[in-house]
């Protein structure tokens, strides 16, 4: 182990989901929900699913992601606002066209 900074993910940087997301999961069906919703992004927009996967759960910065993806930034930026948008409308029941 090195040092006491990588302990319980010191070493990870956070990132945020926006504020409209967080809160939404707040009980077992709202975490059915959100990874129902999460699944069906990954269906029906591949790069944008591994962009919230990225950015989201990896904690990855924008380029980071851009490299592991290999795509631009700005695309990475165009592919994460699209997803949480597609996200939220998903959680709260307005289903979006694909």
């Amino acid at each position: 182990m090195r040092g006491g900074n990588n302990k319980r993910g010191g070493g990870v940087r956070k990132v945020s989901f926006d504020e409209d997301l967080m809160g939404l999961p707040e009980t077992g069906a709202d975490l059915v929900a959100l990874d129902d919703a999460l699944r069906a992004l990954e269906v029906a927009h591949p790069r944008k699913s591994q962009v919230v996967e990225l950015r989201y759960f990896g904690g990855l910065s924008i380029e980071e992601a851009g490299e592991a993806l290999q795509v631009s930034p700005d695309t990475v930026k165009r592919d994460w606002r699209f997803a949480k948008l597609w996200l939220l409308r998903e959680l709260r029941g307005e289903r979006v066209a694909t």
